[in-house]
């Protein structure tokens, strides 16, 4: 089997928001979440997307102090796992605090937000928006955080949440230097504010994609598997984990972010897509050599 048509499978162990309230499997002390990522692994993970939790109110959170020993934590535990860190972290930061732990622990990978955007956690049912800010990526934003990450070598996740993130990217690539060719691509659905997984809508975002870009899929809620099953079919990449969605299909709690990632790997295996170990994914990715 070629390796380009193997399946990297992420998993987003944490998220801004998920709480032990919501699910208790979710990680908040460095320990926990060290244990989780291997259990990840063990499952067919390569890629572990952070937000470092305060274990008082397990809210995601830029303190260093947190942040520094959670991805250590990792690192000794799983040393060969990729580390995606997020350059978004939680509400109300500066461009500084959000990029400042990426600059400081230098990971394999982190996410990059694409368009600035209504950002919320509502009752679909009632309708009701019971969480609302106003997510800030700008221009300058996209523009900066992609010249110092790839100044000191970290791979950008660009999250486009609709059409408009991917258009803002190819703008922004335009400049030139900017961003490290090719480019990779994280599509999230159903965020509320972003736009909902359908086949339709996620053929048109692959199709704004330059060729030979890698890309991925998640999504929020009910939006996970059948989107991670579309991207699997259609040859790109998969994002699970608690971040995304609390359960499994059939509706129980996930008893973790690793099984889940049981789950893409059997979807991996219907369809035929060996599932890329973390040396494959380097390479695929087109990540700096660990060598």
């Amino acid at each position: 089997m070629a390796e380009g048509n193997k399946v990297i499978i992420t998993a987003a162990l944490s998220g801004g928001g998920t709480t032990k309230g919501n699910n208790p499997n979710t990680p908040y002390t460095p320990e926990e979440f060290a244990e989780e990522s291997y259990k990840c692994w063990n499952e067919g993970c390569s890629i572990v997307h952070i937000h470092a939790k305060d274990p008082d109110t397990g809210m995601a959170t830029p303190d260093m102090n947190i942040i520094r020993p959670t991805i250590k934590a990792i690192r000794e535990r799983v040393p060969e796992l990729i580390i995606n860190m997020s350059s978004a972290i939680t509400a109300g930061l500066t461009a500084e605090q959000r990029f400042n732990p990426i600059e400081e622990m230098k990971p394999d990978m982190a996410s990059l937000n694409t368009n600035t955007m209504n950002f919320g956690i509502a009752d679909h049912k009632s309708g009701q928006v019971m969480f609302e800010m106003i997510f800030e990526n700008t221009f300058k934003m996209l523009e900066d955080f992609g010249r110092k990450m790839k100044m000191i070598g970290v791979k950008p996740e660009l999250e486009a949440y609709d059409p408009g993130g991917i258009h803002n990217t190819l703008l922004i690539r335009k400049l030139g230097g900017v961003f490290e060719e090719p480019m990779h691509w994280q599509m999230v659905y159903g965020v509320v504010g972003g736009m909902g997984f359908n086949p339709m809508a996620h053929t048109h975002m692959k199709s704004l994609l330059p060729e030979g870009h890698t890309w991925s899929a998640c999504g929020v809620g009910p939006n996970q598997f059948p989107c991670i099953m579309q991207a699997c079919l259609d040859g790109g990449h998969m994002r699970v984990g608690l971040e995304d969605n609390i359960r499994v299909p059939g509706g129980e709690l996930a008893k973790g972010s690793w099984e889940q990632v049981q789950w893409a790997t059997k979807i991996a295996r219907i369809l035929d897509r060996p599932v890329a170990s973390p040396d494959e994914a380097i390479k695929i990715l087109g990540l700096k050599s660990r060598i």
